[in-house]
């Protein structure tokens, strides 16, 4: 199997919305974000679930890929499988780091083509003031920028059925393609955040403490 070409995205082919919400008696912020992929709902499916592709494109992951088993990406997050409806999406909980968040995938037909849409849902403790500063200093983009990285990784594959070398696309995402791709994602998760009700200023510097973050800049502030 060769590595393929990468094959970068505009910013504005994905949707994003932050909303503030709920689960259980913890308030939450749910982090939406949305791509039409030029292929079919199986493909989709067999690409964001199967341990076969998924490091193809994303990262090798170990465990028990059904509802109640866990898994673990390789140096990222793991978690548990809450349930799973093939092909129409999964939900599971993400866990890194100390903290707990949640995902729920869904995969719907959309046009000639299949769309993948990913809400990533974390908790917002007031007792929890590491949690709070957490958000308050990145945001949505935080994770938003590397779901964004991700589903990058994802079309490249789609696009030609290849792996994708993660040197190659670590490369690019310091490249000067790759900060205005990331910066213009950091602006736009900044923009979901001012519609959910932040205001401008505090959005708009958590946004730039993102991007630098993920760019290797200094920090802003």
């Amino acid at each position: 199997m060769t590595d393929a070409t990468f094959h970068p995205a505009d910013p504005h082919a994905e949707t994003r919305s932050l909303a503030t919400g709920r689960r259980g008696d913890a308030a939450t912020k749910v982090a939406t974000i949305s791509q039409t992929y030029a292929t079919t709902v199986e493909d989709l499916w067999e690409a964001v679930t199967s341990q076969e592709r998924l490091p193809r494109w994303f990262l090798p992951v170990s465990g028990d890929l059904q509802v109640g088993g866990t898994y673990q990406l390789e140096g990222n997050a793991g978690g548990t499988v809450e349930s799973c409806e093939p092909p129409v999406g999964f939900t599971a909980t993400w866990e890194f780091g100390g903290q707990v968040s949640w995902i729920a995938i869904t995969i719907s037909p959309d046009g000639d083509g299949a769309r993948l849409t990913l809400e990533h849902t974390a908790a917002l403790d007031p007792a929890n003031p590491e949690q709070q500063q957490f958000w308050t200093q990145y945001g949505p983009g935080a994770t938003g920028v590397g779901w964004d990285l991700g589903f990058n990784g994802l079309r490249t594959h789609l696009i030609t059925g290849e792996s994708v070398d993660p040197s190659v696309a670590e490369a690019w995402s310091m490249s000067p393609e790759g900060v205005a791709f990331i910066s213009e994602c950091s602006r736009l998760w900044g923009e979901a955040s001012i519609a959910d009700g932040t205001p401008r200023p505090d959005a708009e510097a958590a946004a730039a403490r993102t991007t630098a973050f993920y760019t290797g800049a200094p920090d802003p502030t």
